[in-house]
Parts: C-alpha cells; structure tokens; sequence
C-alpha cells in the first residue's frame, strides 16, 4: 500500500479527512464527522460617554464559552458511546466526565493537529437513517459538551 504524501512545511494544508478521536488516551470508534470545534469569547459592550458627552462604544473581552462537538459514524455493535451517555442519564457527572483528542493525521497518518477537550460528557445520542429496503448504514450522532477546549499542536 502507498504511504502517501508527507506534509513539505509546517505551511501546507491540513487534510481534514484524516482524523482520529481519542477518550482517556484511548482511541474510540471511527468517526465520518466531526464539527464544532471551536474556541469563541463572548463581547462584553459598554456604552459610556468621554469627557465632552459623546458616546463611546468599547468592546471588552468577556466570558470564554465552552464548545459544543458533533461526532457522526457508521452504527455498529459497539455500546461504548451509548455507555459514555448513559452515565450523564443516570446522573453520574464524574464518571459520564472525561478528557479527550481529536487528532488531525497527515497523508502518511502522522499527527499533525491535536485538540485537547476536557471534562467532557455526551448530552444527546442520536440513531439515525433506518429506512426499510435502503442500502444505506445507519448513522449515530452524539453531542459532547466540554468545559474547555485548546488547540496543542
């Protein structure tokens, strides 16, 4: 099997369909898609009047909010997910947290990009796409919310 092209530079594109999906260090299932990766702080606008009486509009840096991450895949046999939620369904919020990875892989699956999240727990599993006589995979999505996110490398 061909290994690919490595990345020249730190300057080329990261291949966005090469991922992996870590919990606790530990690799998960495979995932078809993955978004909400994001990093956002809130505007915190003040409105005063300067010394002569005109309005000042200043845009100050407010609270940082925590991301909301999609992940979507192929069903399979596989409970591992569902038993990640089922513990923030039993109420359990320190045994449903966890730290975890989305890791970027280059075109010889060697990581380029990492995203730390942490205290992480999935809020909504969703089983989708059964239709009678389709030939399409069922899909399950789940909805992972952390307290923080950070960009390592």
């Amino acid at each position: 099997m061909a290994a690919g092209i490595p990345s020249a530079t730190p300057l080329d594109t990261l291949v966005a369909q090469r991922f992996k999906i870590e919990v606790a260090g530990v690799p998960i299932a495979s995932f078809q898609e993955v978004s909400g990766i994001t990093s956002e702080v809130e505007v915190v606008e003040l409105k005063a009047n300067d010394a002569f009486g005109k309005p000042v509009l200043k845009k100050m840096i407010g609270a940082v909010k925590p991301p909301t991450i999609t992940l979507k895949r192929a069903a399979d046999a596989s409970m591992d997910l569902w038993t990640w939620h089922k513990a923030a369904l039993d109420g359990d919020l320190i045994g449903a947290r966890k730290n975890g990875s989305i890791v970027q892989l280059d075109f010889i699956y060697g990581e380029v990009a990492r995203y730390n999240f942490y205290d992480a727990w999935i809020s909504k599993f969703e089983a989708t796409g059964m239709k009678a006589g389709d030939n399409a995979p069922a899909v399950e999505s789940v909805t992972i919310v952390c307290e923080r996110l950070e960009r390592v490398s």
